[in-house]
Formats: structure tokens, C-alpha cells, sequence
């Protein structure tokens, strides 16, 4: 006897939606997934692509471009030469789509999305728009993802994707997602005379978020693509150590490398030798400590989270990292924006280079 009636009272996912799936709107059941759980394009995710507003061609567009529109939603991964781009009346929509076959064919030129990511950022991603890396890094940190079922790991894994800003306030170290936090702020009605006030400098209403905790952890997926859940990384927190456990993850995916990281309320190795800051003031704070220079108590507190690594297995690590930890940093900017950048981590990380396979 089997025994589903127990599970009645489960919010029904939306039709459609596997229960416990997230990200939805990243696109990822538009890729195929191989045996080894890397994801491919398909034409439907590309056809997504173009449906894009900044692909879609405006009302005054001219014909050239809306048969190079249509000519890609019923074949995405047809060949463009450079002639029919050269037709479209605007040179703006020419550059628009230069620079978006470029992405495609890019991508398209490696054996899957997670291959294509660290190959735009290990050959430079000058020029392509960050609009179409961070659907690519949302797609291939799924990806990654797939199979964790720990709402803090996921909500954590979105700041791999994702500009948060931080809050400190009564024992919190609050991320929240940059984006909901605007577009709460925009839509509060604050009335004609609260608009006045806000003009004239005063603080505007603070914005109600919901901060992760156990009680509410199952609504997350639920949730997931609202991104209006706010993580709390204070040391000793669950979601200190889910940052932690999301980048162990996808360091997993995207190199094969096993490796933990342990988060720490502070590094107090005297002769630290490597550290990767995973965003760019983390980056400049941990540098200048790194070149002995002083730095400002205030600029010092910018820092939210610290982590060490260390790998299960050094014959990848560079012999003068071996059995040593790797020290990362996560900081906020003087606006309280965090921006991790992932790809920091698998440019900066003390591995041999890889062999090119056979």
C-alpha cells in the first residue's frame, strides 16, 4: 500500500512544474542533458533568445530585419553570413545582431553550455552583452544545481548570478536581490507628498523582504524565480554555510574538482599564501592586506564573508599550494552591492593548467 494520501496537504507546483524544481525561467528544460549532467542548446533555447525583448525588432524596424527575426525563430542555429546582415537599414540592429550571432556561435562551437561558459571567460567576454552571460551563468549554475534539494544552497547559488544588496542590521548580514529590492521600492505608493519627502533627502519606508529561515525554507521553490527571498550570512548562520556549500557545488560541475570550504569569521593565518576574491572589492580589499598596506577600518567591514578551501586531492594543485588552503572573500561596494563573479573563482583557483585531452 502506498502511502500518498499523506501528501494532500502540499502546495500543487503550477501544471507543468515537477515539484521541488527552480529557476524555471532560467530556460533549463529547454536544454538536452547528457549522461554526465552537462546541458546543451537546443534550437527552443535559442528561439528563446530571440524572443528577448532587445532581440525582438522594434515597430519601426525594416523588413530586412524582420525576415533575419523570423528566418531565426524558425531555424536558430542557421547560418548568418555578414551580407544579410549588411541589408538591415540600422546600423544599430546590425551591431545588436553581430554581436548576439557572435554569442551564438560561440557557444555553440563547444560540446555543451558549461564548456562554452569557461570558454568565453577564459578567451575574454569583452563585448558580449552581460545580459546573455548572466542567462548563460544562470543556465550552467542549474545545471549545477541539479539534485540539491537545500533551499538555503539554492538561494545562496543565486548570488552566483545574481547583484544582491547587502543590509547589516540587528546581528544580520543580509543579501537581498538587487533587482526586487527596485522594483519593490518603485512600487511602493508613497503618495504626492511622500514623493516630495523622498526628494528632499528623506530615507524612504524600508522594504518589507522575507528573510530566509527553516519555517519558511519549503515556500522557496515555490518562489524561486520571484528571487524575494533575502539570505542571512551572518557568522554561524545557515546561509554562511550554504554560500560555502553552493560554491563547492558548482567548483564540483564546472572543474571535477572535489574540494570543501568552511566559512570563517576571520583569517588569522599569518602567512596566508593564496586567496580569490569573488567579487571586485573583495578582490582590491584582499590584495592591498596581501601587499602588507593598511587598510581602513570602514573599507575593512565591507567584507561579508570569508571562506577557506581546500581540495580533496592535490595532483591538480600547483606544488607550492599543495595541502595549503585557499582563502576567499566575498565583499560589498561602498552602494552595499555584491556582485560575485564566478568566473573569478575558476580563473583564480591554484590548479595546474589542464591537460588538453587526447
Amino acid at each position: 500500500m502506498n502511502d500518498h494520501h499523506h501528501h494532500d496537504h502540499l502546495p500543487k507546483p503550477p501544471p507543468g512544474l515537477a515539484p521541488g524544481d527552480f529557476w524555471v525561467a532560467c530556460g533549463h528544460h529547454l536544454c538536452d542533458r547528457d549522461e554526465e549532467g552537462r546541458i546543451h542548446a537546443t534550437p527552443d533555447l535559442w528561439r528563446a533568445f530571440c524572443a528577448r525583448p532587445e532581440l525582438v525588432p522594434p515597430e519601426e524596424a525594416c523588413e530586412a530585419e524582420r525576415a533575419l527575426h523570423a528566418a531565426l525563430l524558425a531555424d536558430p542555429i542557421r547560418a548568418v553570413p555578414e551580407a544579410e546582415i549588411a541589408t538591415l537599414a540600422d546600423a544599430d540592429a546590425q551591431e545588436n545582431w553581430r554581436v548576439f550571432l557572435s554569442f551564438r556561435d560561440r557557444v555553440a562551437a563547444q560540446p555543451n553550455l558549461e564548456a562554452a561558459w569557461l570558454k568565453l571567460y577564459a578567451d575574454g567576454v569583452a563585448g558580449i552583452p552581460p545580459l546573455f552571460l548572466q542567462m548563460l551563468t544562470h543556465l550552467v549554475v542549474r545545471s549545477a544545481m541539479e539534485g540539491i534539494g537545500d533551499p538555503f544552497v539554492l538561494r545562496a547559488a543565486e548570488c552566483l548570478f545574481r547583484p544582491q544588496r547587502a543590509g547589516i542590521h540587528q546581528g544580520s548580514t543580509l543579501l537581498a536581490d538587487e533587482e526586487v529590492l527596485e522594483m519593490k521600492a518603485a512600487s511602493s505608493d508613497f503618495g504626492a507628498l511622500g514623493q516630495l519627502l523622498i526628494e528632499a533627502g528623506t530615507p524612504p519606508r524600508e522594504v518589507e523582504i522575507d528573510v530566509l529561515n527553516e519555517a519558511n525554507a519549503p515556500a522557496y521553490f515555490a518562489r524561486s524565480d520571484a528571487h524575494d527571498f533575502a539570505l542571512d550570512i551572518v557568522d554561524g548562520s545557515a546561509g554562511q554555510q550554504a554560500l560555502g556549500r553552493a560554491i563547492e557545488v558548482f567548483l564540483k560541475h564546472m572543474l571535477g574538482e572535489t574540494l570543501t570550504i568552511r566559512p570563517v569569521p576571520v583569517i588569522e593565518d599569518r602567512d596566508w599564501s593564496w586567496h580569490v576574491g569573488l567579487d571586485a572589492e573583495a578582490t582590491s580589499i584582499a590584495n592591498d592586506l596581501w601587499h602588507g598596506k593598511k587598510v581602513a577600518q570602514a573599507r575593512l567591514a565591507r567584507i561579508l564573508w570569508l571562506g577557506v578551501l581546500e581540495f580533496a586531492e592535490g595532483s591538480r594543485v600547483i606544488p607550492r599550494m599543495a595541502g595549503k588552503p585557499v582563502y576567499l572573500a566575498v565583499a560589498m561596494d561602498a552602494a552595499q552591492k555584491v556582485r560575485i563573479k564566478p568566473q573569478n573563482l575558476i580563473a583564480g583557483l591554484p590548479l595546474k593548467a589542464k591537460e588538453a585531452a587526447a
